[in-house]
């Protein structure tokens, strides 16, 4: 991942539920989102569910640096999350990680 000039990361990660459960994955990314929120370094975790499609979500994350994110996803709780949102979501987890990094017209 990578880390902007002015430190911060920032992610956008998409995932689709497996058929039926929609609502399961809205309330499990729902229960992630404080918590996440609380972790050091984070400057912002927000989610949402993409119109038109309700059983996509989108977590937009940004966090002060690189360490920070590496620190949020090498928490406990993130690794006993890891196998119980891999059965809720088509796809591996890293399909629906995107990186953003900014930049400014002249």
């Amino acid at each position: 991942m990578t880390t902007t000039s002015n430190g911060y990361v920032t992610v956008i990660w998409q995932a689709r539920a497996r058929t039926g459960r929609e609502a399961d994955l809205k309330a499990f990314i729902t229960a992630a989102v404080t918590p996440s929120r609380n972790d050091a370094g984070n400057i912002d975790y927000e989610a949402y569910e993409v119109e038109g499609r309700p059983d996509t979500f989108v977590i937009y994350e940004r966090w002060e640096n690189r360490e920070a994110l590496d620190s949020h996803l090498g928490a406990p709780r993130m690794q006993e999350l890891v196998p119980q949102m891999l059965e809720l979501i088509e796809g591996s987890i890293e399909d629906g990680i995107t990186l953003l990094r900014p930049f400014r017209p002249a």
